[in-house]
């Protein structure tokens, strides 16, 4: 029997790409998602599951759940046994969080509390946070390690990501079977190899590779979730908690990004040298090492490699998910 792994904002980015992986391991994704970052597709499914769906020829249980809704996240660990939680639901662009700090902080906190609650009342002490960099703040050395201090964040979405951090901490240390692996990510990138899905951000994309795909295709002028299978089999160990960067290792500048993503298109894209946002670092990327050690688990792809995925996911889908063009 399959375990069946619950993954919240699984409808989106990172959590549609890891519903694919998850299946393609041998678990059972149930999948909930309030459709904040996500496309509707046919039957009020998110176009992502969807496309998983058909691609792997076989049917995803979903529900629209917001997780405020702790008397609806409860009907549905009623529901099922879950093995473990993959939790990535939540709001996540900095410049947005800076100008609308209340609303991250209740969307974020509240949400995550009332998961780790309804998973306590339930007995599923397995959980993999999708966690940020962002919670390094401004860094006092690069690159950066699981070492480096944290808390002295520049906006408040890192806040939120620090502050749920702590929370699970927390909980590990008095509640002793439960295990918990954070997972920071430094600017996740690319798409499925497929083209099928990847980032489809709604409205103005608030990160740097999706806005220049867009630029490129005229719409405006996988390597990172193998780490949460592996992290999935981490819990197995009896863990506790722990923390592990993903990510390259290398850093690049955001001249170096538009440039390798004009290679893979093949066009000029259009850009001027402009100040940082609010909220923004000057530089920032991870060493990956403990990952590798602890996790046996290693970024595949360059910067080349990724730019060319977004890129067949752009411009095989040139408006995103709401193209309508799959049937």
């Amino acid at each position: 029997m399959a375990e069946t792994v619950l993954v919240t904002g699984g409808g989106g980015y990172v959590g549609s790409h890891c519903v694919l992986e998850l299946i393609e391991a041998g678990y059972q994704p149930v999948v909930v998602d309030n459709f904040s970052n996500a496309v509707r597709g046919e039957g009020d499914v998110p176009e992502s599951i969807r496309r998983i769906e058909k691609l792997l020829d076989t049917s995803i249980e979903f529900h629209e759940l917001d997780l405020l809704d702790k008397a609806g996240l409860e009907k549905l660990f009623k529901k099922h046994s879950f093995s473990a939680v993959m939790h990535f639901a939540g709001l996540k662009a900095v410049g947005e969080s800076v100008e609308q700090p209340l609303r991250y902080y209740r969307v974020n906190l509240t949400a995550s509390i009332n998961l780790l609650e309804v998973m306590q009342a339930h007995r599923v002490h397995n959980l993999v946070f999708s966690s940020s960099a962002t919670v390094y703040g401004d860094p006092q050395r690069l690159p950066i390690d699981e070492q480096h201090p944290v808390g002295g964040c520049t906006n408040p979405y890192g806040q939120t990501k620090y502050f749920i951090e702590e929370m699970v901490k927390d909980h590990c240390k008095a509640e002793k079977e439960w295990n918990a692996v954070l997972l920071r990510y430094f600017n996740p990138i690319g798409a499925h190899s497929c083209g099928q899905i990847g980032e489809d951000p709604q409205g103005i994309p608030n990160n740097l590779l999706p806005y220049v795909a867009q630029v490129a295709i005229g719409r405006r002028k996988k390597d990172l979730l193998t780490g949460h299978i592996a992290a999935l089999k981490k819990l197995k160990d009896n863990c506790g908690c722990k923390v592990y960067n993903l990510g390259t290792g290398t850093g690049y500048s955001v001249l170096q990004m538009v440039k390798a993503m004009e290679k893979a298109s093949g066009r000029e894209i259009a850009y001027k040298i402009a100040p940082r946002r609010g909220g923004d670092i000057a530089s920032c990327y991870a060493d990956p090492c403990l990952a590798e050690k602890e996790l046996g688990w290693k970024a595949q792809f360059d910067l080349e490699r990724m730019c060319e995925d977004l890129w067949r996911w752009q411009s095989t889908n040139p408006t995103g998910f709401s193209s309508g063009t799959e049937s």
